[in-house]
Formats: structure tokens, C-alpha cells, sequence
């Protein structure tokens, strides 16, 4: 009889191959964009992947100011918050945020992409989104990374 041993991979040997990318956002599609970020995040493109594991590596995104829409979203998509008051439901258009607050726009398409969990948390932690060409994380000599879609 064949047996199969199973290999777990260990918080030390994940912690010590976390990797920081730069993405720049210029002319991307929003959803396109967040759905490959999202599987950096998580891990997925690394062959040590595993659902309960933070295998996922570091994400800077730059230029969050350029991105684009499909269809007529920049009109019709609204984001929603509360203020914690009665009567608190805010909106904006999504024109209105790539004005006030773009980074905003694409940490909640990534958000959205993530569990819905402790784990999705921790995860989106490692996503840094940044108005203009400067992160301010050159320390951690990230690497540009192309995303093809």
C-alpha cells in the first residue's frame, strides 16, 4: 500500500518569501486590475498556496488617479458609507470619489475580492494604494510588476 504525505508550509518559511510588487494603475480597468491584485495578495500565484495561510506578498499600487471605468460606471456606480448617525447614509458617485479620494476606489475592488474573514483583513493590509508616480517605499526595493489582462 502507497501512502502520501501532505507538507504544510510553516509561518517562517512564508514570512521569509514575502515579496513587494509595484503596479502602476495608469489606463487600467478597476475590476481587472483588482482581481490580479487580489491573487498577489492572497498567494495564489505562488505553488505553496493555501487557503488558511497569509502566503500572499506586498502590493503598491501608483497612479490610483488614472484608472478607468467600463460601460458608464463613472456615472452610475455610488459608493456608500454611514457616519454612525441617524440618518448617516452618505453617497458619492464614482467621478465624485476619483476627485476627492481615488486611492479609495481600488482598496474597495480589492477589498471585495478578499474573504470576508480575519484572514481577508490581514491580507488587505499588504495593499498600499498611492495618488501619484512616489510610494515612499523604495527601502523595500519592490519590483514592477506588468499585469496582463
Amino acid at each position: 500500500m502507497i501512502t502520501q504525505s501532505s507538507y504544510a508550509i510553516t509561518k517562517a518559511e512564508i514570512d521569509g518569501n514575502k515579496k513587494w510588487f509595484v503596479v502602476d494603475a495608469t489606463d487600467m480597468v478597476v475590476g481587472r486590475l483588482a482581481s490580479e491584485v487580489a491573487k498577489i495578495l492572497r498567494g495564489k500565484n505562488k505553488p505553496t498556496f493555501c487557503t488558511n495561510n497569509d502566503a500572499g506578498d506586498f502590493v503598491i499600487i501608483v497612479n490610483a488617479e488614472k484608472i478607468k471605468f467600463t460601460g458608464n460606471k463613472w456615472d452610475q456606480k455610488e459608493y456608500n458609507w454611514h457616519t454612525n448617525h441617524i440618518g448617516g447614509i452618505k453617497r458619492r458617485s464614482a467621478k465624485e470619489q476619483l476627485i476627492k479620494h481615488p486611492e479609495l476606489i481600488l482598496e474597495e475592488a480589492v477589498k471585495g475580492m478578499l474573504p470576508k474573514n480575519t484572514l481577508g483583513r490581514k491580507q488587505l493590509t499588504k495593499l498600499k494604494v498611492v495618488v501619484g508616480p512616489n510610494h515612499g517605499h523604495e527601502a523595500q526595493k519592490p519590483v514592477a510588476l506588468t499585469i496582463k489582462y
